[in-house]
């Protein structure tokens, strides 16, 4: 007979979450695992795997729930231009202050820490940039439509601009103690879709 589980997996799995986005996956050992999980090494075997199958299910969690908040902003009805400035300044607002900045993105620091060499994470980082990408491209096309771009702007060229952008955001945020640096580059970039 099964032996009925203890705790909840969900919880475990967004704890395990906070714990490789604040440390990173190298740093991060088995015995941290079990420690913040508060479950034995053989039940996180048994429910997700080896360090690296829990850490790519936390990078899917966390890309879910991103990406859900990203598509709720971006495809508002009305006026699409307002929700792709309040998007860029929000990045550079999470950037420049307190807990975030000193964890940054964890799809940021994954592409940092492990997409040259893990072929898994690499894809799960360019599949979540194609995402915003696509996010932002579709809200791009629906300003210019509504005449909020100005002629001849290139919704795409622009939505790449703006990923970009919102990446770097992340990387220099989470080593700046400066958050105008993030904010200024922020409003800069921001005046290309004047």
């Amino acid at each position: 007979m099964a032996r009925t589980k203890e705790f909840d997996p969900d919880a475990v799995l967004q704890s395990a979450l906070e714990l490789f986005w604040e440390r990173g996956y190298e740093a991060t050992s088995m015995a941290d695992l079990v420690e913040r999980l508060g479950i034995g090494r053989a039940s996180i075997y048994a429910t997700f795997g080896n360090k690296h199958e829990l850490y790519l299910k936390a990078l899917d969690r966390y890309n879910e729930d991103r990406d859900a908040a990203l598509l709720r902003e971006l495809s508002q009805p009305g006026p699409a231009l307002p929700a792709v400035r309040a998007l860029v300044r929000r990045f550079a607002a999470e950037a420049g202050s307190g807990d975030r900045r000193g964890r940054g993105c964890f799809v940021t620091n994954t592409a940092a820490e492990l997409g040259a060499h893990d072929p898994a994470s690499a894809r799960r980082v360019g599949a979540s940039w194609d995402h915003i990408e696509t996010l932002l491209h579709s809200a791009l096309v629906r300003a210019g439509a509504r005449g909020e771009l100005p002629a001849g702007r290139d919704p795409r060229a622009l939505a790449r601009m703006l990923l970009v952008l919102l990446q770097g955001l992340r990387v220099v945020g989470k080593a700046s103690d400066d958050p105008g640096r993030v904010r200024d580059a922020a409003e800069q970039a921001l005046r290309l879709l004047d």
